[in-house]
């Protein structure tokens, strides 16, 4: 058992909660059962190394089976070190060490796909976590990060995606005037989430949703510039009801693209 929480290898794995380090190194962190899990079914041969707590690994013993399938080995830790290692207060039990795998942007418009969502200077991890989980739940082919949003291996990306980067391609340092052109070549049409835009409901009456469409998202704070707009094919708002003043990046994403998941599905 791994018990020194001073360790060089327990140090090295607790750097890569830092941006330099995962630059540096090409790794990131991933954290909890669940991630972990989905890690080892659908991508084992990202994971560089896996470290457990002899208790997690007793709690989840098909956690444990799908790393002796895949041929990963499990090291224990101590929880202390655990702790150390962990970028979370409460860690888990589990944690692993990946390569990372951002997908060429040109390869996702290769696929032909239908659905994509594009972050542009999405700067909260948690929401930008939480918008590759919709676009995974809605069946999307891709997710697109330009060079101004948030690192895409951030622990608490990671952490919010709770095992969906390992479900569809995800690009990153993308400019948003590349992705339009070739959204353009692939046939797909921008349509940007902004509270100026067409009421959603008018769009989803016209028919529109049903085309390969690329949801374009943007700061959560400032919302997409003018000039981000004019690349867009058509600005869409979300209609709020009530009387909040305004609506969560990730959730009005979710409705976006359940939205086009519906009619395409239709």
């Amino acid at each position: 058992m791994l018990d020194n929480p001073r360790s060089p290898r327990v140090r090295a794995v607790a750097k890569l909660a830092k941006k330099g380090a995962r630059s540096e190194t090409g790794l990131f962190l991933l954290e909890g059962p669940q991630a972990v899990a989905e890690a080892l079914l659908f991508s084992p041969q990202l994971v560089v190394e896996l470290y457990a707590t002899p208790t997690a690994l007793e709690r989840y013993t098909d956690i444990a089976q799908t790393a002796v399938d895949a041929g990963v080995d499990v090291e224990f830790v101590s929880e202390q070190v655990l702790e150390v290692m962990s970028d979370t207060v409460t860690p888990q039990g589990f944690i692993a060490v990946c390569h990372q795998f951002p997908t060429a942007v040109k390869d996702i418009f290769a696929a032909g796909p239908r659905l994509i969502a594009i972050l542009e200077e999405v700067r909260d991890p948690g929401n930008a976590g939480t918008i590759i989980r919709a676009a995974d739940a809605a069946g999307a082919d891709a997710v697109i990060l330009t060079g101004r949003s948030v690192d895409l291996y951030n622990p608490k990306v990671v952490r919010s995606t709770t095992g969906s980067l390992f479900h569809l391609p995800v690009a990153v340092e993308a400019t948003l005037a590349d992705v339009k052109l070739r959204a353009v070549e692939a046939g797909l049409q921008i349509l940007a989430a902004d509270i100026k835009g067409d009421d959603l409901l008018e769009v989803r009456s016209s028919g529109l949703l049903k085309a390969p469409t690329a949801w374009l998202f943007g700061n959560e704070a400032r919302g997409l510039t003018d000039d981000d707009l004019k690349l867009a094919d058509r600005a869409v708002s979300v209609p709020i009801y009530g009387r909040a003043e305004s609506m969560n990046l990730a959730t009005a994403a979710s409705v976006c693209l359940y939205e086009s998941a519906f009619a395409q599905h239709s």
